[in-house]
C-alpha cells in the first residue's frame, strides 16, 4: 500500500507537518510505503481552465495537462492507495498552495461518471 501525504503548510516543522508524520508514522507501521511531500517546495500554478484533462483521447485525458513542478505530485497522488492532506486554515480556508494542489488533483476527475463516488467522498471529507 502507498499512502502519500500532501503539506499544504509553509512551515515544514509546525503543527501541519507534525500532525502529517504522524499518520504516516501510523501507515508505515502498517506496512505501507510513505511519502511526505511539502507543496511549498515546488512552484506551480493552479488550474488554468485549458480543459485538456476533459478532452476524450487525448494525451491528458483525465490528468493535469500543465506540466510544472506539480505534475509528479499529482501522479504521485493519483497512483496512491491513499493521500492525506493537511493544511492550517487562513482567514476561513486552507491555504492557496493546497486549494491549487486540490483543484488540480480533482478537477481531471469531476464530471465523470466513473469517479463520481471518489470526488463526492473527496469533496465533503474536504469541506
Amino acid at each position: 500500500m502507498k499512502v502519500r501525504a500532501f503539506n499544504g503548510s509553509p512551515r515544514k516543522e509546525w503543527n501541519t507537518a507534525t500532525l502529517l508524520r504522524h499518520a504516516l508514522q501510523g501507515a508505515a507501521s502498517q506496512g505501507a510505503e510513505t511519502e511526505l511531500i511539502h507543496l511549498y517546495d515546488l512552484h506551480y500554478t493552479g488550474c488554468v481552465s485549458c480543459f485538456a484533462c476533459k478532452r476524450k483521447g487525448s494525451t491528458s485525458y483525465a490528468r493535469c495537462a500543465v506540466q510544472d513542478a506539480l505534475t509528479q505530485p499529482l501522479a504521485l497522488a493519483v497512483a496512491a492507495d491513499a493521500i492525506i492532506i493537511g493544511a492550517p486554515i487562513y482567514i476561513g480556508a486552507v491555504t492557496g498552495m493546497m486549494q491549487a494542489f486540490i483543484k488540480r488533483l480533482i478537477f481531471p476527475f469531476a464530471g465523470r461518471q466513473d469517479n463520481r463516488h471518489i470526488i463526492h467522498a473527496f469533496m465533503n471529507t474536504v469541506g
